[in-house]
């Protein structure tokens, strides 16, 4: 391993840049196009490039350690605490109350570290309580009778001098605890956090460890949970296992020596972001103009259900319950909507008998679309994440229904 510093390149979205072919080995670069092409686009140095590498993040923000020695830093074009508070959204962190003192971190990476640094903590916390424990039935051959006998199992081997028992017990290695000490782990391979925080993380981690297998954990397994009140605080901090579950890319196998990228899809994360905050303005606009949201909306084309389309977002007129508009994020960076865009948003149109069809940008667009493809109207509007949240998503609901809306 080396001692040294790696270098790290860093990459900012959907901006390419040209670095000389010495500076990055041929054998890192080509790691870099077999195992993060969809991260970043790499053009091999050619003629045709300067006999440079160049290298275009696509809609990927975070940390990728190629090797010990070369490390790539994607970094987002928007400010870092305007994602922030798409997180707070997309992953219902707004309950933590504590991410305004994150907005003044610099970089992804501090970020991370920062949110690692709280869930290790609140873990502690919740080991001064005692970890969550609840009765799980477990069959066993015991020397000594435990719960209930097996009685048929018995009276077919009756030489044999143990007794099969199905009894419960108590104990903290249930899934809730699970989640927890899976999420430390990868965030202990993580190679983000500094000496400042990892103390913190391994005591939280070897506190689990005393009473929880290790196994591998979902993210989906921290969504749709149930919760009582014995471990209602659980809540948060699965809702914060999640986000680095699906940040943290961990290895097939558990290791002692693996370092684990931290990467965020931009393009999911504004698609979430957008979805939850038209969500949670549900009753206070939506609800003013007879509307109602729903979001991932599966439409089947044939009987069997073999076909379908899922939609981003469909708006209902919630007197008629027909679709009035039907919505698709877009984060990327283009100066006008694709055809293949255009025919997607006609199809999901004529799937719902809808006339109005969005395409939404988080820029505006430098040649907009406002078209009408037979019945169907099709356009493009903007929710950008580039200013202030709160105002752009009013600011795109007033676009979008033609009304004013009062921000107060």
């Amino acid at each position: 391993m080396s001692v040294t510093s790696p270098q790290i390149i860093e990459l900012t979205e959907y901006v390419s840049k040209l670095l000389p072919r010495a500076l990055l080995p041929d054998a890192v670069g080509e790691m870099l196009w077999r195992d993060y092409s969809t991260q970043v686009k790499v053009d091999f140095p050619s003629p045709k490039t300067g006999d440079c590498w160049r290298l275009t993040a696509q809609g990927w923000v975070g940390h990728i350690p190629l090797t010990s020695d070369f490390h790539i830093a994607l970094r987002p074009k928007v400010k870092l605490g305007n994602i922030v508070q798409m997180l707070e959204y997309a992953y219902d962190l707004k309950s933590f109350r504590f991410l305004e003192g994150l907005v003044d971190c610099q970089i992804l990476n501090e970020f991370y570290e920062r949110l690692a640094d709280i869930l290790a903590r609140r873990i502690l916390n919740r080991s001064r309580q005692s970890f969550y424990c609840t009765y799980i039935p477990k069959t066993e051959h015991l020397p000594y009778v435990r719960g209930r006998i097996n009685v048929r199992h018995l009276a077919t081997r009756p030489w044999n001098t143990s007794f099969q028992c199905d009894y419960e017990e108590y104990t903290a290695d249930v899934e809730d605890n699970q989640i927890l000490i899976w999420t430390l782990w990868c965030i202990a391979h993580s190679g983000l956090c500094t000496e400042q925080v990892m103390p913190t993380v391994r005591r939280a981690y070897h506190l689990l460890q005393e009473l929880v297998t290790l196994q591998p954990c979902h993210p989906r397994i921290c969504i749709g949970r149930q919760y009582n009140r014995l471990n209602e605080d659980y809540r948060p901090l699965h809702a914060l296992c999640r986000f680095f579950l699906e940040h943290t890319a961990p290895s097939h196998e558990i290791g002692a020596n693996a370092t684990l990228p931290f990467l965020v899809n931009m393009p999911q994360l504004y698609e979430r972001f957008v979805a939850l905050w038209l969500s949670s303005h549900q009753e206070t606009v939506l609800s003013e103009q007879a509307l109602d949201i729903q979001s991932q909306e599966r439409v089947y084309l044939d009987q069997s259900q073999a076909l379908y389309y899922d939609i981003d977002l469909v708006i209902y007129n919630t007197a008629t319950g027909i679709a009035r508009y039907v919505l698709d994020t877009k984060y990327k960076a283009a100066d006008k909507p694709t055809t293949a865009d255009i025919n997607q948003m006609v199809a999901y149109a004529e799937a719902l008998c809808c006339r109005e069809a969005i395409i939404i940008y988080p820029v505006p667009l430098a040649e907009p679309l406002d078209i009408k493809v037979g019945n169907i109207r099709v356009r493009n509007l903007t929710f950008s994440i580039a200013g202030d949240l709160e105002q752009a998503g009013y600011n795109f609901l007033q676009d979008l229904l033609g009304v004013n809306i009062l921000t107060s």
